[in-house]
């Protein structure tokens, strides 16, 4: 039994990556299982686990944003103090409850890992050896005013160091010209208006900073990606804040640099918190239906948009 859970996605998934390489056969899909989101059956996945393997060492089953580490996982918890041998469990969580059944049965009989975000020194060494790997460098200035645009979501960091890379093809040194160049700034920007325009009710010009983003040619998924990541650190600024920290400490315990902590905090203030959370789990319920395939990219996000605005 593996759990891996914790805010940074992208070492989940990593990590995720690396356990399925290491258990599963190549090509294997007779003994290799994924369950996906707060819907799944529980009762089915433990009749899974008890059928023996077919032709393989072992059977694995992976589940993902579950909720069972927060909710309603009991039954696979009594299930997992006594398993089929021959059967293996990954987890892969954004959030558990320590204090839950099934945390405590996994974290005991299994393991059970946290990935939480990134420390800016962490960051800097992974940023400089992505670009060393391909044959480039960069001083720590540069990289921090690149993580000062990217904050500091690791999957948000890769997605730019490939653009990054690509525009520098034949470059040995990343400059800060050419962190400029890729529009991270820019792209910030317009979702930073965006969400302006939202809390202000302006439907056109929300829509508007859309289209544009479109015309950047930016995915709509990586936009409801930037969307979601803002309208959460908004929501720990605003926390952050009513706790009496100032924006140097803010934007030290969020990955900000201070002037931009202290845009957050601006922008903070022009909502509740029950109205970011809720954002929030617009943004979420968003992503699901495109992943499950009830809403098409592009259309989620203007529906996520108009949501948004009816608050």
């Amino acid at each position: 039994m593996y759990l891996l859970y914790g805010e940074e996605r992208y070492l989940r998934r990593q990590y995720r990556d690396r356990l399925r390489a290491a258990l599963c056969q190549d090509g294997d899909d007779m003994n290799t299982h994924f369950f996906e989101g707060k819907n799944i059956s529980v009762p089915q996945i433990i009749d899974l686990a008890e059928t023996l393997p077919f032709l393989a060492e072992r059977r694995v089953i992976f589940v993902e944003n579950s909720g069972l580490f927060k909710a309603g996982g009991e039954k696979m918890a009594e299930y997992l103090a006594s398993p089929n041998a021959t059967t293996f469990f990954v987890f892969t969580e954004s959030e558990v409850d320590k204090r839950s059944k099934l945390y405590k049965t996994v974290q005991s009989g299994g393991y059970a890992a946290e990935f939480a975000p990134q420390d800016e020194n962490t960051l800097l060494r992974w940023i400089a050896g992505i670009l060393k790997r391909e044959g480039k460098k960069i001083t720590a200035d540069t990289a921090r005013f690149f993580l000062s645009g990217t904050g500091t979501d690791m999957d948000n960091i890769h997605m730019e160091l490939e653009k990054l890379i690509s525009y520098c093809m034949d470059k040995d040194v990343v400059e800060k010209e050419d962190v400029e160049a890729i529009c991270t700034a820019r792209v910030g920007n317009h979702i930073f208006d965006m969400i302006n325009a939202i809390a202000e009710g302006k439907t056109q010009a929300a829509l508007s900073l859309y289209y544009d983003l479109l015309a950047l040619r930016e995915p709509p998924m990586r936009i409801l990606f930037l969307l979601a990541r803002q309208y959460n650190l908004l929501l720990q600024v605003k926390e952050l804040r009513a706790g009496g920290f100032d924006n140097r400490a803010i934007g030290q315990k969020v990955g900000l640099s201070p002037y931009i902590a202290g845009k957050y905090v601006a922008q903070a203030e022009r909502f509740r918190n029950a109205d970011l959370r809720k954002a929030v789990t617009k943004c979420v319920e968003a992503e699901e239906a495109v992943k499950t395939g009830r809403m098409e990219d592009g259309m989620s996000i203007e529906v996520l948009i108009m949501s948004l605005l009816e608050g």
